[in-house]
């Protein structure tokens, strides 16, 4: 799959355009997709789709669940196409912020949305789709479900803080609460059926339009999620079922201090005496969702930085072993060739290379990383790319090519960075000499940020790593691609040779 020149874009689905305050599965996304065509783009890539929550400040890299689609994702329009609300249920939505996502405000109004379509839906007699959709899915919907219910039934407390007959999963009290919310599972379940029955068309049209889709899979689950409570047995947890250990990154180029991201890490012993069933389960999932799949963190399968609980730093950590051989056998015979993608920024030892190299698994070679001090050798400059890469002009973590020029780069990093082009470059045309630069390297595949095709500053920027607010909210504006835009973006991929 990765063997094909071609080029992409990056724009997740809550930045698209549409009415409901952030973008969705509708009109829009088949847009998107029109758009993606017209340029000869064969891939789009995106976030991860899980749920997310504001206690994690709705990060789609702490989601509820690694299984779960996001029903903040689900199109009205779509819904009333299915003859699940009226035109009237939908005909007035609030007035949502332009060129952003305001949570709340489109969780309230969904969420009133989505009690309408449950109703109406109770009344079909036709339900042996969503019937066989929950079958299909019982291994994660049974647990996802109850554990949102409870999650609202609680007042929204960890579910380390529930009674502990629920906290420990009883079988008797998981019947009695199945029994006792089933209405408020059902829904849940209901939306999950929703959500994916939206998702697989339009994937399929991508598909009729010659596009693939990169998914994205975080290594770690949120603790607060359906998977730890219900599989607390493979993750490093005390005897109450907090953490005992959480997950980070020691001090490296990506971060001075390093970074201490809080998760649970995995007990990789009893995942492997138990055949990395969880994990398989999660991956097999994730490919019949996506095309390929691009695995954030990559270097935690090979060894990862565990840091005690009680900690407020990286400081104390240390790297851990992962059983990787064993894991990757088990992995690559259950899933032949399955299409990954690494995502190896960082401080990568030779280990994690070896491993992409056994399993030719490409690696990722942002522009924006190469012009320091160690410009000429730099894996990320353009003439040190090898075929079997992914290039990127920047990604969801970093800034803009616009804003990175301005905010960050040092009056070095300027000055090499025209050395490099062979002359100055105005702001204004800066995006579009990376973007050139990242289309005439050797490697197979290049994606583009859609915020750097629209040569956008640092206010349209996805997400600042160890910041807690005003993340993942930018989105896209109707009318923001002009035909102009099109018109660049067709001619370098053609020249280029990646149509």
């Amino acid at each position: 799959m990765m063997k094909i020149r071609r080029s992409g874009i990056l724009l997740h689905i809550t930045s698209l355009p549409s009415l409901y305050g952030i973008g969705d599965l509708g009109p829009g996304a088949f847009r998107f997709a029109d758009f993606l065509a017209e340029t000869k783009q064969g891939l789009w890539q995106i976030l991860p789709l899980h749920p997310t929550d504001s206690v994690y400040f709705d990060s789609p890299y702490s989601a509820t669940s690694a299984f779960a689609g996001n029903p903040l994702l689900i199109s009205p329009e779509y819904m009333v196409r299915e003859g699940l609300l009226s035109e009237a249920d939908v005909e007035s939505p609030p007035p949502f912020p332009k060129g952003q996502v305001d949570y709340g405000a489109v969780k309230a109004y969904k969420t009133k949305l989505f009690h309408l379509a449950h109703e109406r839906f109770r009344m079909k007699t036709d339900r042996d789709r969503y019937e066989q959709f929950c079958s299909d899915n019982s291994c994660w919907l049974e647990d996802f479900s109850l554990f949102i219910v409870l999650k609202v039934r609680y007042h929204g407390k960890s579910w380390n803080k529930w009674p502990p007959e629920i906290r420990d999963r009883r079988p008797d009290t998981l019947r009695m609460a199945h029994k006792q919310f089933y209405d408020d599972v059902e829904k849940e379940k209901f939306l999950q059926y929703i959500f994916f029955q939206q998702w697989f068309p339009l994937k399929e049209y991508c598909h009729s339009k010659s596009i693939q889709i990169i998914g994205d899979v975080p290594i770690y689950v949120a603790y607060d999620s359906a998977d730890v409570w219900a599989n607390p047995e493979i993750f490093k947890l005390d005897e109450k079922k907090a953490p005992s250990f959480i997950s980070g990154v020691p001090p490296d180029l990506c971060s001075k201090t390093g970074q201490l991201w809080g998760n649970p890490v995995y007990r990789w012993d009893v995942l492997k005496e138990r055949g990395y069933d969880w994990w398989l389960r999660r991956l097999e999932h994730s490919f019949k969702q996506y095309d390929l799949v691009r695995i954030d963190h990559f270097r935690g399968l090979i060894a990862y930085w565990e840091v005690p609980a009680s900690e407020k730093t990286t400081a104390n950590g240390q790297w851990v072993a992962v059983p990787t051989e064993d894991f990757f056998r088990t992995l690559f015979k259950k899933l032949p060739s399955p299409p990954i993608i690494a995502e190896d920024l960082g401080t990568i030892t030779p280990d994690v290379t070896q491993i992409m190299r056994r399993y030719d698994i490409p690696g990722m070679r942002p522009l924006l990383f190469a012009f320091g001090e160690t410009l000429p050798g730099h894996n990320c400059a353009p003439h040190n790319i090898s075929q079997n890469s992914v290039v990127y002009t920047g990604t969801h973590d970093l800034n803009t090519v616009r804003g990175w020029f301005e905010k960050e780069a040092t009056p070095e990093d300027r000055r090499r960075l025209f050395s490099y082009l062979g002359r100055k470059v105005s702001l204004t045309q800066l995006h579009r000499e990376l973007i050139r630069l990242a289309m005439m390297t050797v490697a197979n595949t290049v994606i583009i940020p859609m915020q750097d095709i629209l040569g956008l500053g640092e206010e349209a920027r996805m997400n600042r790593p160890g910041t807690a607010y005003g993340n993942w909210k930018w989105r896209l504006l109707p009318g923001q691609i002009t035909p102009s835009i099109a018109r660049y973006l067709l001619e370098v991929t053609e020249l280029y040779g990646r149509a």
